[in-house]
């Protein structure tokens, strides 16, 4: 098994220092929300995204401005409740968090319905790798526990900053996937795919100019996209499958799909399929647009370096 060397955090001594005491403290607060009944946390989730609708001007500049470049056509009214409902999604992730984290199994399995696995069965029974992409819902890190109970997975991310934090978010990853692997950790997933693990990736946040092509994405022409996600994609007996999620709007919980591998893909060409791949995306959010993480500078990226940036 794979692993990436700064993985697996150790509980320190230093995490009782006074540099951490804020941490403990949200940690504390988060872990006794996340016992509340579910739709008391949807609720205060809402107010919480409202609150930050109002106060987060950075942050409501930056989805604002995706919003208005991704669907230029759409009215000033349509975006400003896909804008509003953003905001209270974001505060319902916050309590997801802790969900993720702290629920037992049998509270988060209850919430839970996954189609599709059998796409990933047959692929396996035919002797075939599985390479899964998803995007940046808001929902993710219920989504991502929930679905590791019925299928764990091998999940490329980024370690979080404050290694409290990074502790905390590795175990309650880790708890129904297989394991973990860094951002720069390529040779550890390519050897998870070979080696017939379900690995997990998400192609669709701006990462830089390095290893990446401008590609359209919505009604934006030239969008940085990675091409890293074609190194996996084009690994030996490899299929790629889409897993799209939804956070229902009764309150019922979540459902979580798994198309079909993708049909003609990967090609030998980095445009093409960098494009097919924001296209997939696409589809996934129209589904639930409000649900997605508009808040990234998607667009920080241009093709002339030297052009001001679109968030001014």
């Amino acid at each position: 098994m794979s692993r990436n060397k700064v993985l697996q955090p150790d509980f320190k001594l230093a995490f009782l220092l006074p540099k951490y005491w804020l941490t403990w403290l949200g940690v504390f607060i988060l872990y006794s929300i996340s016992w509340l009944p579910y739709k008391w946390q949807l609720g205060l989730g809402r107010l919480l995204g409202r609150l930050l609708l109002k106060i987060g001007s950075k942050r409501k500049h930056v989805a604002d401005v995706n919003l208005k470049l991704c669907f230029p056509n759409m009215s000033e009214q349509e975006r400003n409740r896909i804008l509003k409902k953003n905001f209270e999604n974001t505060g319902i992730a916050l309590f997801e968090t802790g969900m993720g984290r702290w629920w037992p199994d049998w509270r988060v399995k209850r919430k839970f319905t996954v189609t599709g696995l059998e796409h990933l069965e047959n692929a396996k029974q035919a002797g075939e790798n599985i390479y899964i992409l998803a995007m940046h819902y808001l929902s993710a890190e219920i989504i991502g526990r929930g679905f590791g109970l019925q299928h764990p997975l091998v999940i490329f991310y980024r370690p979080h900053n404050n290694r409290l934090m990074e502790f905390f978010q590795f175990r309650g990853r880790g708890r129904s996937n297989k394991y973990m692997l860094g951002k720069r950790d390529v040779k550890g997933l390519i050897k998870a795919i070979r080696a017939g693990d379900s690995c997990l990736y998400l192609p669709d946040q701006d990462y830089g100019r390095n290893r990446s092509v401008f590609v359209p994405f919505f009604d934006v022409k030239e969008t940085a996209t990675t091409t890293g996600t074609l190194i996996f994609a084009r690994q030996p007996k490899t299929k790629t499958f889409m897993l799209i999620p939804k956070r229902h709007d009764d309150g019922s919980g979540y459902s979580v799909e798994i198309t079909p591998a993708l049909e003609n893909f990967p090609s030998k060409d980095d445009i093409v399929d960098a494009t097919r791949v924001n296209q997939e995306v696409e589809k996934a959010i129209l589904r639930k647009p409000e649900q997605y993480m508009w808040l990234h500078r998607r667009f920080k990226t241009r093709p002339d370096p030297d052009a001001p940036s679109v968030y001014k």
